[in-house]
């Protein structure tokens, strides 16, 4: 008897082991924090967070912050403008917030989302930061690998080889305030 105990608890620990490497967990690891509390002086992210399907991406230039749509449009923040600034983590390359057109399942209404703007199969792979570039229809596509990332579906390949999803971070949009983080 004490050994079919044995044996089913085996069984049981390696039924759950052995998926262990097919699972990617929904928020990223890597160091982000990002407020912003004046998101209708930037067009750019002002539609991201308030229109379905559409991103913007974030990204820091020196004393900058530059806020681009996909159409090329940026608009830079001096760096100062943003009270806390010396405590920004930008992930690994930045970031793309937006909204998306097919809300998440479980969810009635779609909600911001946030991913990093660094290739993350690229990444893994290389450990080299390749910015992805977005894409009219909410796609990001990297030039390196050639994968295209679907922003409208949790960030999955939806062109190129098979790989992980895009790194995603925590964000909240209340009033007129956007927070980036995964603490």
């Amino acid at each position: 008897m004490k050994r079919i105990r044995s044996f089913f608890i085996f069984t049981a620990l390696l039924c759950l082991t052995a998926c262990k490497e097919d699972v990617q967990n929904t928020y990223s690891n890597y160091p982000a924090y990002f407020v912003y509390k004046n998101v209708n002086t930037v067009p750019q992210l002002n539609a991201a967070l308030n229109s379905l399907g559409v991103y913007t991406t974030i990204c820091r230039d020196r004393d900058r912050f530059l806020f681009t749509d996909e159409s090329g449009h940026t608009t830079p923040v001096n760096a100062t403008a943003i009270a806390g600034n010396s405590s920004i983590q930008m992930g690994i390359a930045g970031f793309i917030a937006g909204l998306p057109n097919i809300p998440e399942l479980g969810n009635t209404v779609s909600l911001p989302v946030c991913y990093d703007l660094a290739c993350p199969n690229c990444y893994s792979a290389y450990n080299i930061s390749r910015a992805l570039q977005l894409k009219e229809g909410g796609y990001a596509a990297c030039v390196s690998c050639g994968r295209t990332y679907n922003l409208n579906n949790q960030g999955q390949i939806s062109i190129g080889e098979e790989g992980v999803s895009l790194f995603r971070y925590r964000i909240t949009y209340s009033g007129n305030t956007m927070v980036i983080n995964n603490r």
